[in-house]
């Protein structure tokens, strides 16, 4: 049996390996007015840019940034046409572009987006990860200090991530769900697949240059030293109405237990993690917080009808495991956090901005992102359910239902409110180390 190539650690950047210890972040995204301003800002940060082989989860110390750039980012620091070219045609058009294949319509078109998101102007961001927020603080000082000696790169937004204060455990975001319970095991890094979890995935669904699930993988984009190694992100800023959503759990649902239980329904977890196919009449956070135990389920098997968890809740939608062909090629990492204050318990909806800020990682855009957002989150047909988004992601506009499977008459919610607006989004590219300085070290013609 032949054996795969191991994955070159020291140039794949860490972002989309392992997670630093950090508790806070911070986005910047850059315009380069000039190439050779922007390619001297990157050849003095390539040093602090954390490698997949140097970070560690229990580890963090302030080299560790991640740099990313869009199509216009890589023309903007020279890169010829030919080359760009080789490219994948939806990493060229940008997220912005492609609104209507991601369902990105209503308030989550483009032309309501924030920050810049959307614009020609926008080129490159840099994640800046923190221990806390006093050291995200010392972050952002440093970075716009250095920013100074820099004229001609400019920011043209940022966003401050941070973890929410809860009594629960492990990471949860503003509606209270606990996150990061599902991430995919890649072949070549030493992890083991948590059971429930699939087996290994070829490093080629993620990382350029590498055998995928079909084989050796397409072509690498030119130059090969900028894109081997390398990924696509896509990143999607996500407001979360908490009070609406509070709102609409205390109208379907008498008691606190009824409410939790509605909440379960729409995510396919109870808040704890716990899944709905394991704990499907009441919450285990004892089995949420065990990741030896809380993906160990399927669906065709254990809820072939949708009893426990409903077809069409989130998580059912976003991995449909054995219900869905090809799983292996659709497989993605997620990466990001919460930003905003966290609403306090019983208090109105109060018009400030919070929710989640993610970057997901592949080696497709179309295959992998692109079709979990068209035929996953936003066809109203999944599993032959006629006329529904995702309840928690996906475009709302009032017109769409929920259906809960029960016996002996399900129940069906009309009329579903929209509890996420995007607000952002953008295609990124993540070069390897060789590829940071490769762009760093050109000269324009």
């Amino acid at each position: 049996m032949e054996t795969s190539p191991t994955p070159e650690l020291e140039e794949i950047q860490h972002f989309l390996v392992s997670r630093p210890a950090a508790l806070a972040a911070r986005y910047e995204f850059l315009t380069f007015r000039t190439p050779a301003s922007g390619r001297k800002w990157l050849a003095g940060l390539i040093d602090k840019v954390g490698t997949a082989k140097a970070v560690h989860p229990t580890r963090l110390d302030s080299r560790w940034v991640t740099i990313a750039f869009t199509s216009n980012g890589l023309r903007a620091l020279g890169v010829d046409e030919d080359a760009l070219a080789t490219f994948p045609e939806e990493f060229r058009q940008g997220m912005a572009a492609r609104a209507d294949i991601l369902g990105a319509t209503g308030t989550n078109h483009p032309d309501n987006w924030r920050g810049g998101m959307g614009s020609d102007d926008l080129h490159a961001v840099i994640i800046l990860f923190a221990c806390d927020d006093k050291e995200r603080e010392r972050c952002r000082v440093e970075h716009e200090k250095y920013l100074t000696q820099h004229e001609g790169v400019e920011v043209l937004s940022t966003l401050d991530l941070g973890a929410i204060p809860s009594k629960r455990s492990g990471a949860h975001e503003h509606f209270g769900y606990r996150d990061r319970l599902s991430v995919p095991a890649i072949e070549g890094m030493g992890d083991e697949p948590t059971p429930g979890s699939g087996k290994r995935i070829k490093a080629g669904e993620f990382f350029l240059g590498y055998p995928d699930e079909e084989g050796e993988g397409p072509a690498l984009p030119r130059p090969e030293v900028l894109s081997n190694n390398g990924s696509y992100i896509a990143y999607m800023r996500l407001e979360e109405h908490v009070g609406a959503f509070r709102d609409f759990l205390k109208q379907h649902g008498k008691t606190k237990d009824e409410q939790e239980l509605v909440a379960a329904k729409l995510m396919g977890r109870w808040r704890s993690g716990a899944p709905l196919v394991l704990s499907p009449d009441k919450d285990d956070p004892e089995l949420g917080g065990d990741m030896q135990r809380n993906n160990d389920f399927n669906y065709k098997e254990m809820d072939p009808h949708g009893y426990g968890c409903p077809l069409g809740a989130h998580i059912r939608r976003m991995n449909p495991r054995d219900t869905a062909v090809n799983m292996e090629r659709r497989r993605m990492i997620r990466r990001g956090g919460t930003y905003g204050p966290a609403l306090p318990e019983d208090a109105p909806e109060d018009g400030v901005e919070r929710g989640i800020a993610a970057f997901i990682g592949c080696a497709s855009l179309v295959r992998q992102f692109e079709f979990a957002m068209n035929v996953w989150m936003n066809d109203k047909t999944f599993h032959e359910l006629g006329n529904e988004h995702d309840p928690i992601c996906g475009t709302q506009d009032g017109s769409f239902d929920f259906t809960i499977p029960k016996r002996p008459v399900r129940k069906k919610i009309k009329g579903l409110p929209q509890f996420s607006t995007l607000r952002g989004g953008a295609y990124f590219f993540l070069p390897a180390i060789k590829g940071l300085r490769y762009l760093s070290e050109l000269e324009t013609s």
